[in-house]
């Protein structure tokens, strides 16, 4: 088998982070997502990978490089324009050829991996596994009628769902998937859905079969939803302290440190994971919190937040919490008179003043 990750989205979503960076490179625990993916194939017994990359190639490319550092041998497609995710399985036909494969959308994120979903589209005779799980919203993502746990009719956001199982972001193919997506037309939204092909393969008689997920999922496509899963990981993150902490400081909790970081009279309360480099100066970092490489955090109170690489948050009076902040971020109390709130901001930011 091989395995197709989509990555050539745009992250409308996550704007302003994603103005600048690939939404799939956003770090749930100090990891991009996209890892996680890559991860998950490899732990699947997948080592042969392809990765559909759109205008952040680039920055995609050199993330994972040639996908030895993970075991995995990979190799880049080009997408010219994001136009569904059928399209992005259609622009791999040359490279998926005839062999099976496992689809897994680059911003998806499943902590307990994808291994007992492929051992059983391994060794069950079928042409489609799509892998669902009960939400909340299901208007907001595609949605799966079933019977009897067979899948019947397929809807991508439906305004009056009949069911509330909803498509995970991974889904496993034969080649007949081919066949459907050049049979199918671009929806309202002018995209070719993975829903209509998958429907296809139905209606034609093919063997689509179901299974719905047990243990966490999430689409880290806003930042609620990356603060979750930075929540889920750090849940069973194994304790490690490869930095400094010096006699001043207290670590509670399970806490991951990095090479070369510091903490200097202050209070790790965790899970936490702090990454390289960074210097944790006089502050207190709350539970579900992760700081990522070369960060300096000083005079200041953070808890259940991601900071991005690169940032400098010092002397803040009231604790940040519950926040996803950006790369080369600086937040700094200022000495200038009359007190009021210096602000330089990106499109779709979103400040809650106290």
């Amino acid at each position: 088998m091989k395995g197709l990750i989509l990555s050539g989205g745009k992250g409308t979503r996550l704007r302003p982070f994603t103005y600048t960076g690939a939404k799939q490179l956003v770090p749930v625990g100090n990891k991009p997502v996209l890892f996680y993916a890559i991860e998950n194939l490899v732990q699947a017994g997948i080592t042969d990978i392809g990765i559909v990359v759109g205008d952040t190639r680039d920055q995609i490319k050199a993330a994972v490089g040639d996908g030895s550092r993970f075991g995995a041998q990979v190799t880049y497609i080009h997408q010219d324009e994001p136009r569904g995710l059928a399209h992005g399985v259609k622009v791999a036909e040359d490279y998926l050829g005839e062999e099976r494969f496992v689809l897994f959308l680059g911003d998806n994120f499943l902590r307990d991996g994808i291994i007992p979903l492929v051992e059983r589209f391994r060794n069950e005779q079928m042409n489609c596994l799509i892998v669902l799980t009960k939400v909340k919203h299901p208007q907001e993502f595609g949605i799966a009628e079933c019977i009897n746990g067979k899948p019947i009719r397929l809807v991508e956001k439906p305004r009056k769902p009949k069911s509330d199982l909803a498509l995970v972001g991974v889904y496993m193919f034969d080649h007949h998937i081919f066949e459907a997506v050049d049979s199918i037309k671009p929806s309202t939204r002018g995209e070719l859905e993975i829903t209509d092909a998958i429907q296809y393969l139905i209606d034609s008689g093919r063997a689509v079969c179901a299974q719905e997920l047990q243990g966490g999922w999430i689409d880290t496509g806003k930042m609620e939803d990356i603060l979750e899963a930075n929540r889920l990981v750090l849940e069973v993150i194994e304790e490690r302290i490869e930095g400094h902490v010096d006699q001043t400081s207290t670590i509670q909790g399970k806490v991951v440190l990095e090479r070369g970081a510091e903490v200097i009279n202050s209070v790790i309360r965790g899970p936490v994971a702090i990454g390289e480099r960074t210097r944790i100066i006089n502050s207190y970092i709350g539970p579900f919190s992760s700081i990522y490489h070369d960060c300096v955090i000083k005079n200041s109170e953070i808890e259940h937040s991601i900071i991005l690489e690169n940032s400098c948050i010092e002397d803040i009076e009231h604790r940040i919490d519950y926040s996803l902040i950006g790369r080369y971020v600086e937040v700094t109390k200022s000495p200038m008179k009359p007190k009021a709130y210096k602000l330089v901001l990106g499109d779709h930011s979103k400040v809650g003043i106290l």
